[in-house]
């Protein structure tokens, strides 16, 4: 009995990484161009200089396409310098945002993504989970210093605090679309602070036997 070893087949398998960088890249360009709902593989495929099929070696279908590439560029952590106190530390990420949020492609793709995800449960989940990954990430690891430093509480919430960090700053770049002069961050910077220390202090409790009186 005689064995033969089996050579795979020509043409099939190997997935060059420069293809598959060239066709995220003109994935995200494509959305800025024409928004998702015009977004086709042909044109990604023209974009990237690449033919459709190996577009669909990679992604069976518009939708997994965009999917993947959008979460993994939301999951890209931030780099956070430690700049000693939590002040500091907030302008220096609102710069980051700012810079990220100004940028040409994220302006075009953050709305018209917000507005699919409103249409498509599928997209809003991956879109949700994508950015919770990241935004755990961030809060871990500022409010986790600001606790080492005594400036929050030890029971502070790195999941409820992100919301007062990213909030202001999302929402003037990305929703009201207004513009922020670079002297406004630290103002912001001090403002999140204050508000975190406030939110971040355990509740008052009444003591026993002690009764408050509400006058009209």
């Amino acid at each position: 009995m005689t064995t033969e070893k089996r050579r795979a087949p020509a043409g099939a398998a190997v997935l060059r990484g420069e293809i598959t960088t060239a066709i995220r890249r003109a994935v995200m360009q494509e959305l800025a161009a024409v928004g998702y709902g015009r977004l086709s593989i042909e044109a990604v495929a023209r974009r990237a200089g690449v033919s459709k099929t190996a577009i669909y070696r990679r992604w069976s279908s518009k939708l997994e396409l965009v999917l993947e590439v959008v979460s993994t560029a939301a999951r890209q952590r931030l780099p956070l310098p430690d700049t000693g106190n939590l002040q500091d530390d907030l302008t220096v990420l609102f710069m980051i945002m700012a810079r990220a949020l100004r940028h040409p492609l994220a302006s075009q793709i953050i709305p018209d993504l917000l507005a699919e995800a409103a249409r498509n449960p599928q997209m809003a989940q991956t879109l949700e989970e994508a950015l919770r990954v990241n935004q755990r990430a961030v809060g871990g690891q500022l409010i986790g210093r600001a606790v080492e430093r005594g400036e929050l509480p030890a029971g502070a919430d790195p999941d409820a605090a992100i919301d007062f960090v990213v909030g202001p700053i999302y929402w003037r770049l990305a929703i009201a679309r207004l513009p922020l002069e670079p002297d406004e961050l630290p103002r912001m910077a001090a403002a999140v602070t204050a508000a975190l220390r406030v939110a971040c202090e355990p509740p008052i409790r009444d003591e026993p036997g002690v009764q408050l009186t509400v006058r009209p």
